[in-house]
C-alpha cells in the first residue's frame, strides 16, 4: 500500500510539474517555471524514495532534494514580489 501511495503522489507532482510548464509556455512568467521545477524535483525526491526504501524517510539525499524544491518555490515568490515591486 505505501508503494501505491508514493506512486500515486509521485504521478500527481509530475502532473502539476507539467501543468505549470503550460502555464509557463502561455504567459512567459518565470514563477511558473520553478514552480514546475519544483515538482519535478520533489517526484524525483519520491522516485528516489521509492528506489531506496519505502518506509525510511531518514536518508539525507531525500531532505536535500525537498529542501531545494522548497527553495525554488521560496525563490519563486520573492523574485515576483520583487519584480512587482520594481514595474
Amino acid at each position: 500500500m505505501t508503494e501505491f501511495l508514493l506512486g500515486a503522489t509521485t504521478m500527481a507532482t509530475l502532473v502539476a510539474g507539467l501543468v505549470f510548464l503550460r502555464f509557463h509556455r502561455r504567459t512567459h512568467d518565470r514563477l511558473f517555471l520553478f514552480f514546475a521545477a519544483a515538482f519535478w524535483l520533489e517526484s524525483a525526491s519520491r522516485i528516489l524514495m521509492w528506489r531506496i526504501n519505502p518506509l525510511d524517510e531518514n536518508e539525507t539525499v531525500i531532505y536535500l532534494i525537498r529542501l531545494v524544491s522548497y527553495g525554488l518555490i521560496l525563490a519563486a515568490i520573492v523574485d515576483k514580489n520583487l519584480r512587482r515591486r520594481r514595474n
